[in-house]
């Protein structure tokens, strides 16, 4: 029934305008259907539906290539390297070093990368681990004996290990890349030397620069005059300029050698660590193999341990084994298995996962069907589990959420999945002086318990929680991430269900509301106020203590960037609402060194 209008026209004849005005209404919602509100923006797999997620931004739909990233600016330099004729490679890695500039509380060439590559013309998947290792001399005794608590310090020099980013940027662009490192990194060369105004969302990231540790480096480049930039003002970092102009000259032995590398290990030997400059040069990241599962009939890749990813991999196991279409989108049934599939799969991944080059891990057992098969008969469907087996490690509960994912497509349809992280904001708090980044503190996810796969230890990997993603099935081929901490496994899974099981398009995949459970243990559950009131009184019934959060959009659930081929030469990119990122188009040629013709 349409609505009385609130306010009554003035002048005479009122009455009878109101009631034709009534008519009129009422005439359109019997042509356009029952919900024009829902139609508004239908674009959904199934178009004859009104959609699931009504979303609040379209997809970027084009020919060309997308950049999408949670800075604008960084999306900007991205396609404007896809606009100078470079492939998505070279798109990627522009982007990601204004990321670095634009917001360095998640992430910057003090940290690590990790890559998924869709390679067009061969249909080939790479995957690239760009983490690095523990420095030579750290044990768990000699960090214990330096922790006032006796447990794996969150930041500092012993939560440092060796930054695995800039050899990553080498090794993607070595294999893939079309462009130069001098032109790749002119766009956040100019911004950290020009400056540039800060979003709304990354001036109240940034705001822990101004309160708790760090050194003076880190105070003077971060929070000048102890205070953080604000929402429109301006930063510039002079010494970021300085770092990425080595790297622009020298490759990656800008960094690892030279005045960088210099100024790094002086910083760790003042606060008593004991990297060395050989435990820079020495390292080197690895191409891996993806894993895979089958989820209705998507392909779904994550890479491979030391990372998180295979979580996401054994919670849509155990989710298969489930008719959550059946059940209903954000139905208390779906959500109820979604979540006891995430405690499941998270407790294995803590008690067996850590760097294979340290042990071997039982990646076949956690993988098979018969594991799934067992674990989803684990679920209780009257009652939410507190406790799960494997009980989880020491010191991983809680974890920090500051990265960044971003994805890029080029206009050949080669897709990368990129995601690059400090770990906690602004990492270690350790600044190395005139370097104008931050060292990230990835060490922190390790255990100082004895005898586990993710035990410390020299030249060691700890467990990784940044994974990209990428899913296909048939021509249709779609980069994605979701960063925030351990809410990545469970953010993914959740979003391929959006569009496995309920055909939503990777906009709506990416807004639809969440769930985020950042514990390993217990019946705590944090859900996005969005989710129906009336699921979560009957989730509170089973047992789950949900915590709903206020507003539409909250930083709690993770930040998510898409882009799609539909395998016909149309792409299509989305950006999370819940940042102040953006996908954005290729431009065509202008002049001479102009992309491709379409």
């Amino acid at each position: 029934m349409a609505r009385t209008p609130r306010h009554q026209p003035r002048g005479t004849g009122s009455f009878s305008f109101m009631l034709g005005l009534v008519a009129l209404l009422a005439a359109l919602i019997a042509m356009t259907g029952p919900d024009l509100a829902a139609q508004s923006r239908a674009a959904s797999t199934d178009t004859t539906q009104p959609p699931l997620v009504v979303a609040g931004r379209s997809m970027i739909t084009t020919k060309l290539g997308i950049v999408a990233s949670s800075q604008p600016l960084a999306s900007q330099a991205g396609a404007q390297i896809l606009t100078a004729g470079g492939n998505a490679i070279d798109a990627a890695i522009a982007a990601n070093a204004v990321l670095g500039l634009t917001e360095p509380m998640m992430n910057g060439i003090g940290g690590d990368l990790f890559a998924i590559v869709y390679e067009a013309k061969t249909g080939k998947v790479y995957g690239l681990n760009a983490s690095g290792w523990a420095a030579s001399g750290v044990t768990a005794d000699l960090v214990a004996a330096q922790s006032p608590n006796g447990r794996m310090p969150q930041s500092g020099v012993w939560s440092v290990t060796v930054p695995g980013m800039v050899a990553g940027w080498d090794a993607l662009r070595a294999k893939f890349g079309t462009k130069s490192f001098d032109e790749l990194l002119a766009p956040a060369i100019y911004y950290a030397e020009h400056g540039f105004p800060l979003g709304e969302v990354t001036a109240r990231l940034w705001n822990p620069a101004e309160r708790g540790a760090g050194n003076a480096a880190f105070k003077a480049t971060f929070a000048p005059g102890g205070h953080a930039p604000k929402a429109g003002e301006e930063f510039k970092n002079p010494g970021y300029a300085a770092s990425l102009k080595r790297i622009a000259k020298d490759g990656k032995q800008g960094f690892y050698t030279g005045p960088t590398a210099d100024a790094i290990l002086a910083t760790i030997s003042a606060e008593g660590g004991t990297m060395t400059a050989a435990d820079l040069t020495e390292f080197t990241p690895e191409w891996v193999n993806t894993m895979t599962t089958n989820y209705r009939g998507w392909t779904v890749h994550e890479l491979p341990p030391n990372s998180q990813g295979m979580a996401a991999l054994m919670m849509l196991n155990i989710m298969s084994r489930y008719p959550i279409a059946e059940y209903g989108f954000l139905s208390t049934k779906a959500m109820h298995v979604e979540i006891e599939a995430k405690k499941l799969a998270y407790a294995d991944l803590l008690k067996y996962i850590g760097d294979p080059a340290f042990s071997k891990l039982p990646i076949e057992q956690l993988m098979s069907s018969a594991n799934a098969d067992a674990r989803a008969k684990r679920i209780d469907p009257a009652k939410a589990s507190c406790r799960v087996e494997p009980v989880a490690l020491a010191g991983l509960e809680q974890g920090e959420s500051e990265t960044i994912y971003m994805t890029a497509i080029d206009q050949d349809g080669n897709i990368v999945s990129l995601i690059q992280s400090n770990y906690s904001a602004f990492g270690s708090r350790l600044v190395a002086e005139g370097t104008g980044f931050v060292l990230h503190n990835r060490g922190g996810l390790f255990t100082l318990d004895k005898g586990q796969p993710n035990t410390i230890a020299p030249r060691k990997r700890p467990l990784h929680t940044i994974i990209p993603a990428f899913m296909e099935k048939g021509d249709v081929k779609i980069g994605f991430g979701i960063m925030g901490g351990w809410n990545q496994s469970q953010a993914h899974a959740q979003f391929v269900s959006n569009i496995a099981d309920f055909g939503m398009n990777i906009q709506e995949a990416l807004e639809a509301p969440r769930f985020s459970k950042r514990t390993f243990d217990g019946c705590d559950v944090q859900i996005e106020a969005s989710v129906p009131a009336a699921t979560v009184r009957d989730l509170k019934a089973l047992g789950h203590e949900v915590e709903v959060h206020v507003g539409r959009f909250t930083d709690q659930f993770g930040y998510g960037q898409a882009v799609m081929s539909n395998g016909q030469g149309i792409h299509f990119g989305a950006s999370e609402p819940r940042h102040d990122g953006a996908a954005i188009p290729q431009g065509p040629p202008v002049g001479a060194g102009g992309a491709k013709k379409p």
